[in-house]
């Protein structure tokens, strides 16, 4: 399986169950919606003239927008830029965009922005159906570059250290979108819920807690130490989601 593949896999048991709750806006992304929204868009990509490997900036914060963006992006075999200024054909936002920063040809936007497409528009009735199996998939931090076949083989390896259920309630208070991203892509690999925190406080995360009844919350050193001793809640510095990527 390619690793949009690998993230899809639990969607035809898990159907319209919930992937991803954005406390912030309040959106529930659903395992079928999930898949709708990736193979479509990255459709209209393809339609719209992204060819493989071109760069797509993914402006858009850690919530139910993020993995829909970069997933479609990889799916439409362009190559995900987690940034907000640079040169790429397209650019995916959240709700803005500077255009003396961002240089490139087409925008499109989660929410009204000027000067972007409403990213609706990429979403028609046609779907594509595969995505590529190897070649380079998403850019974190400017310089580093991570592969279509290494993030399905770290995916791979990540369930089987930090092990998910299908049950599980994960509670995202990581610190930056890219640890996110990849929590969000282990959780949905098991089916899981993954409920994205406003902010990664230990007040938030108790309150959260106990208002979803979570099974598991991942968050930065600091925080989780201070979280550690719950009887239920599985606690996970969010740096072991991505420490065998070397980051």
């Amino acid at each position: 399986m390619t690793w949009t593949e690998l993230v899809m896999a639990a969607a035809p048991t898990r159907g319209d169950q919930p992937a991803v709750s954005d406390v912030r806006t309040g959106e529930v992304l659903s395992y079928s919606a999930f898949v709708r929204r990736v193979t479509r868009a990255a459709a209209g990509l393809s339609r719209q003239g992204l060819r493989f490997g071109d760069h797509v900036l993914v402006n858009v914060p850690l919530g139910a927008t993020l993995p829909v963006a970069v997933h479609a992006v990889a799916w439409a075999g362009g190559v995900a830029v987690l940034a907000a200024s640079g040169a790429a054909r397209f650019m995916i936002t959240q709700s803005h965009y500077d255009s003396t920063v961002a240089k490139v040809e087409q925008v499109y936007s989660f929410q009204p922005a000027p000067g972007a497409k409403p990213f609706s528009e990429l979403i028609g009735d046609r779907t594509l159906e595969f995505g590529p199996l190897a070649g380079p998939a998403i850019i974190v931090d400017g310089v580093r570059t991570f592969r279509h076949d290494a993030l399905a083989s770290d995916l791979r390896k990540l369930a089987s250290r930090l092990v998910i259920d299908k049950d599980d309630v994960v509670i995202s208070a990581v610190s930056e979108p890219f640890r996110g991203l990849r929590l969000v892509d282990l959780a949905m690999t098991a089916g899981a819920h993954v409920i994205v925190a406003h902010e990664p406080s230990v007040v938030g995360c108790r309150v959260l807690a106990a208002e979803r009844r979570a099974t598991m919350v991942v968050a930065p050193y600091d925080v989780a130490k201070r979280l550690l001793g719950d009887p239920i809640l599985r606690v996970v510095d969010e740096r072991a989601i991505v420490s065998s990527l070397g980051l």
